[in-house]
């Protein structure tokens, strides 16, 4: 069992992760910049480390700052939540080259999925279904591109291997616009991740996000969690989120999840992990990998009993995975509901101060948020505040109160998005289950 933890982290996941850790009798350092003193976990946590001003490449991206944190309190481990340095495979390497333990994948690990030509070979090679695409990175060979394209068939999408969060693409409609969108693309992904490669693939043109967690303890042993279906999405960025995915091909996410556990085990994966794909006419796609906890991630312990932060702790304890694939029950259905400190117009953030803050609750109800009334919203970070989780034997109840959840939820002070959820818990599309992508952007355009 691991002693004293690091948690490199802020706002909900942070709260999510002490929480845990409480639970299990293990100690708790909160590093904190200047700006996030008040945050709640920080009041809680039984040590707390100041480790830079406000700006995150000098606080929360600050690697070194966070070790040194760990060395002085005597902590053994480092766990980086999501976002800011879960998926450095840098980080990771100098934290365990520290003589600490890094609650997540080894560095290889990291490095091999992070770069997503890397990824889809190795995906290939394991068997998880890909999309049809150029096989590795693009040259300075035009005709081999365009040969590549017709191959595939127009539209393609020309993605960044550096890319992330929605960065880094350029969908291209015919022959005559490919190599410019390569050249462009190339140039953004080389100033935005200082990495020019980019790669080819097929654009699916209606297709949903549906994404397959992982656990496994790097000793041979893994499971997959079902999946969540993450397609409501804006700009790329998901809004809200469910589990398990609604009218789909069951058959197929068994054998596709069962590729994703096979792939873990090929790969020596440690950790909880997610497998992300696009799933459109019942096939599945593989398009990423993310080595992390997800921030989706309570809609997938509400279905299956199954606290993913309390396993992180135990695999990074040495311990091993002693849940097997045929203990994982799903049991009813879920929702997530992202709450972002933002106008609901324009989507730009709105911190300041939470004058009143009311959580939702009753029976089925889950609010993961470090919010509280007088808390004030930093500029510097991720505009989103909380997260509403719902669950109900059924997908109509779990819906029903999430609606009711939104209902009563209460943050006065600041602008949230809370309206755009109320509204999409009653759309009559989403309520029938199955949208695409696209369905959200097209919604708010209309």
């Amino acid at each position: 069992m691991l002693k004293k933890v690091i948690i490199a982290n802020r706002g909900e996941i942070a709260l999510r992760i002490l929480r845990a850790c409480k639970e299990m009798g293990i100690k708790t350092v909160a590093v904190h910049s200047q700006a996030d003193k008040d945050l709640m976990h920080v009041r809680l946590a039984d040590e707390s480390v100041c480790i830079g001003p406000a700006p995150s490449p000098q606080s929360y991206l600050n690697g070194p700052a966070i070790i040194s944190a760990a060395e002085v309190t005597d902590a053994v481990a480092i766990h980086p939540g999501y976002g800011f340095l879960a998926e450095n495979a840098d980080f990771a390497e100098q934290v365990e080259n520290s003589g600490f333990i890094f609650i997540g994948p080894k560095a290889d690990v990291i490095r091999l999925m992070g770069d997503k030509v890397s990824a889809i070979k190795a995906m290939k090679e394991a068997g998880v279904p890909t999309v049809p695409g150029s096989d590795g990175p693009l040259t300075d060979d035009g005709e081999r591109t365009q040969a590549i394209a017709r191959k595939i068939g127009y539209p393609v999408i020309i993605k960044a291997a550096a890319g992330g969060g929605g960065r880094g693409m350029r969908v291209v409609h015919s022959e005559a616009a490919l190599l410019n969108a390569v050249f462009v693309t190339q140039s953004e992904a080389k100033a935005a991740f200082g990495d020019g490669t980019v790669y080819l693939e097929k654009f699916l043109e209606k297709p949903r996000h549906v994404e397959i967690q992982v656990l496994a303890d790097g000793q041979g042993n893994a499971i997959h969690l079902n999946g969540r279906d993450c397609s409501l999405q804006r700009r790329h960025q998901k809004v809200l989120e469910e589990a398990p995915p609604p009218c789909i091909d069951q058959e197929a996410l068994n054998k596709t999840a069962q590729a994703c556990v096979d792939a873990c085990i090929k790969i020596g994966y440690r950790g909880a992990g997610t497998f992300e794909f696009l799933y459109e006419d019942g096939e599945f796609f593989f398009i990423e990998m993310n080595t992390r906890i997800q921030v989706e991630h309570p809609v997938t312990e509400m279905i299956t009993g199954i606290d993913l932060i309390k396993w992180q702790l135990r695999i990074a304890g040495g311990e091993k995975l002693t849940v097997k694939q045929e203990d994982v029950i799903v049991r009813g259905h879920a929702f997530e509901a992202r709450i972002n400190a933002e106008d609901p117009k324009t989507f730009m953030p709105c911190p300041g101060k939470v004058k009143h803050y009311h959580a939702p609750g009753g029976f089925g109800v889950r609010v993961d948020s470090h919010l509280y009334s007088g808390y004030t919203v930093p500029p510097h970070y991720d505009s989103m505040i909380g997260k509403v989780i719902t669950y109900g034997e059924t997908r109509e109840i779990a819906l029903s109160r999430m609606q009711h959840a939104l209902e009563e939820l209460v943050v006065d002070g600041i602008r949230t998005n809370i309206d755009l959820h109320k509204d999409l818990v009653r759309d009559g599309e989403f309520r029938k289950g199955g949208v695409t992508i696209h369905y959200l952007e097209k919604k708010l355009k209309d």
